[in-house]
This record gives structure tokens, C-alpha cells and sequence, in this order.
């Protein structure tokens, strides 16, 4: 499956928006590596969750 995420883009996990915003690390088949400014460094799976881009101007 195609995400339209890749390493360096910033997201947000619209179930835990207290997690902030996080840069994606690596992907590796359908598990994202994503350090977010909040919680740190997670793991998760993309076919259960969908991250939202974040726009540089969000920031």
C-alpha cells in the first residue's frame, strides 16, 4: 500500500493530538517512525491509523 507521507514530512495523530506534532523518521512497509514534540519517539502501524500532513505554515 502507498502512503502519501514520507521521511521528513510533519504530522499530527488526529486520536492523540496531545502528542503535538511529529517528523517522520523512517518507513519501513506500513510502520512509521515518528518523533513527535510532545511524547517522543512512537511507532505506528499506517494501516490503522491516519496521520494528517501538516503544512509548513502550521508550524
Amino acid at each position: 500500500m502507498q502512503y502519501d507521507i514520507e521521511p521528513g514530512n510533519f504530522v499530527v495523530n488526529p486520536s492523540e493530538k496531545s502528542w503535538g506534532i511529529g517528523q517522520i523518521q523512517s518507513i519501513i512497509k506500513n510502520k512509521a517512525t515518528i518523533n513527535f514534540q510532545n511524547s517522543g519517539k512512537k511507532v505506528i502501524n499506517l494501516d490503522n491509523v491516519k496521520l494528517e500532513k501538516v503544512k509548513n505554515e502550521q508550524y
